[in-house]
C-alpha cells in the first residue's frame, strides 16, 4: 500500500506541480483547495481533490480520520508582497492561521511529517552574494512575517508534539510541466518571466525597473528557479522525513541567478520575438542583487537546480502555446461529491462584513463557480 500524502493548496501553481511529481514518485495523494487562486484542472487526474479551506478544522477532522495521512504539504496561502502590506489581516489569516488548523490535525491524528512551502523573504534585505540558512531573519512586509510566524510555530510543535518537519525558502519560482499540461495561471500577471513572455508574445510594451544596479549588466539580479525543480525538492524532503530523517531548514537557490536584461533577452531567443522593453525608474526598496545559496540542499538532500532559465522560458512558452486561454473555462466539470462540498464551503463561511476585500473577492470567486455547476 502506497503512502498517503496530504497537500494543502495542490491547485495553485507550485501545489500541483509537486502532486504531480508525488503521483509520478508513487505516492497516494490528496488535495485540499478552496480555489481561490487554484484550477480544478492543474491537479493530477490520478490525485483526490477535496474542495474545501484549509482552515476547516471539521473537514481536516474527516479527511484526516477517513485516511491514513504519512505526511502532509503546506502550500495554501497568499503570496503577493505589495498586497500583504495592504492587507495584513487577511496575509496572517491564510499563511499562519491555516498552519495552526493542520497541525492541529496533525496532532490529533499522530501524523509527523510537514513539508512547508516558506520564503527567502524571512531574510529582507541582505548584502551576502548567496544568503545561507543561519542569516538574520528580519522580513520586511507581512508576507515574510507571516511564513516567519508559521515557520516558529512548526518548531515548537516539534518540540511539543514530535511532528517533524522539513521548511524550504525559496526566492522566484518560473516555468511549467514538461509535457505543457500545468503551468503558471494568474488573473493579473506579476511575476517577471511569465510578464515578459506575454509581451514578447502580444508585442505589448514593458519596462526594466532600473539600469545602474551593482550587477554584471546593471539591472536587478535575482534568483529563480524551475517549478519542476522546486516540487523535486519537496518530494526529497518528504522522502528524508519518512525514512526518519531529522527536521531541516533548508534553502533552494540558483547561487548564481539572472538579471532582468538576461531574463529579456533569453525570452526574445526563445520565442523569437524580441521584446518591446525600455528602462524605468528604481522602485523604491530594490536591492542590487539577491540569490539563495543551495549548500545544504545539495548536502542533506543531494538535489541542486537542473533546469536553467532558457528551460525555465522554454516550459513557459510551450504552456501558454498550448493553453493560450490557460485554464480556460474549466469551472463546469466538478463531480457531484465536489459540488456538495463546494455548498458546505459557501456555507460554512459567515460574517463576511468582517473580511478583507480581497476575502470578499475569493467569495465572489466561489458564487461564479457554484453558478458555472447550476446548483
Amino acid at each position: 500500500m502506497n503512502e498517503t500524502i496530504l497537500v494543502t493548496g495542490g491547485a495553485g501553481y507550485i501545489g500541483s506541480h509537486a502532486v504531480k511529481q508525488l503521483v509520478n514518485a508513487g505516492y497516494d495523494v490528496i488535495v485540499i483547495d478552496n480555489l481561490s487562486t487554484g484550477h480544478i484542472d492543474a491537479v493530477d487526474k490520478k490525485a483526490k481533490l477535496v474542495i474545501g479551506d484549509v482552515r476547516d478544522l471539521g473537514l481536516l477532522d474527516t479527511i484526516f480520520s477517513r485516511n491514513n495521512i504519512a505526511g502532509v504539504m503546506q502550500f495554501a496561502g497568499k503570496i503577493i508582497v505589495p498586497e500583504s502590506v495592504s492587507h495584513p489581516l487577511s496575509y496572517f489569516d491564510d499563511n499562519f492561521t491555516a498552519v495552526i488548523s493542520i497541525l492541529r490535525a496533525m496532532r490529533k491524528y499522530d501524523c509527523k511529517n510537514i513539508v512547508f512551502s516558506s520564503t527567502a523573504a524571512v531574510y529582507g534585505s541582505s548584502d551576502s552574494p548567496a544568503i545561507k540558512e543561519d542569516a538574520p531573519l528580519h522580513p520586511e512586509s507581512p508576507y515574510g512575517f507571516s511564513k516567519l510566524a508559521a515557520e516558529h510555530l512548526i518548531c515548537d510543535c516539534e518540540k511539543a508534539y514530535g511532528i517533524k518537519h522539513c521548511i524550504f525558502r525559496y526566492f522566484n519560482v518560473a516555468g511549467a510541466s514538461e509535457d505543457g499540461s500545468i503551468g503558471e495561471a494568474h488573473p493579473v500577471e506579476t511575476h517577471l518571466i511569465p510578464v515578459t513572455v506575454n509581451a514578447a508574445l502580444t508585442g505589448r510594451p514593458m519596462q526594466i525597473f532600473g539600469n545602474d544596479y551593482q550587477t554584471r549588466d546593471g539591472t536587478n539580479l535575482r534568483d529563480y528557479i524551475h517549478v519542476l525543480d522546486l516540487a523535486d525538492a519537496h518530494v526529497l524532503g518528504m522522502k528524508m522525513l519518512l525514512s526518519g530523517g531529522k527536521s531541516e531548514i533548508i534553502n533552494l537557490g540558483s547561487e548564481n541567478g539572472y538579471t532582468n536584461k538576461e531574463i529579456v533577452e533569453t525570452v526574445g531567443a526563445v520565442t523569437s520575438h524580441p521584446v518591446n522593453w525600455t528602462y524605468g525608474p528604481r522602485r523604491p526598496g530594490d536591492a542590487d542583487s539577491i540569490v539563495a545559496s543551495n549548500e545544504k540542499a545539495k548536502q542533506i538532500l543531494g538535489w541542486k537546480p537542473t533546469r536553467d532559465l532558457k528551460c525555465m522560458i522554454e516550459s513557459d512558452v510551450n504552456w501558454r502555446n498550448k493553453h493560450p486561454k490557460l485554464y480556460g473555462r474549466t469551472l463546469n466539470k466538478l463531480t457531484s461529491d465536489q459540488k456538495k462540498q463546494l455548498l458546505i464551503y459557501r456555507s460554512s463561511n459567515h460574517a463576511k462584513a468582517l473580511y478583507e476585500e480581497i476575502e470578499t473577492k475569493d467569495q465572489e470567486r466561489l458564487e461564479k463557480l457554484i453558478k458555472a455547476n447550476r446548483f
